[in-house]
């Protein structure tokens, strides 16, 4: 598999439920396919409860 086909797959528009032990949150996780497909941004979750990366769309859901 490419390089390029492989960050294709690490960028898809995902959602995920996270957890406070998960924090801070971090996109891509250290656990994604291709770490590297985006820059590694930290997201601040805990503000709203939701949050979208701004890379890859990926939406991110902070768990009760």
């Amino acid at each position: 598999m490419s390089a390029q086909s492989q960050a294709e797959q690490a960028c898809t528009k995902e959602t995920y439920y996270v957890k406070q032990a998960d924090l801070p949150l971090a996109c891509p996780s250290r656990h994604a396919r291709v770490w590297d497909a985006h820059p590694r941004i930290y997201l601040p979750i805990t503000e709203t409860g939701q949050i979208v990366c701004p890379y890859c769309g990926t939406t991110y859901i902070l768990a009760s």
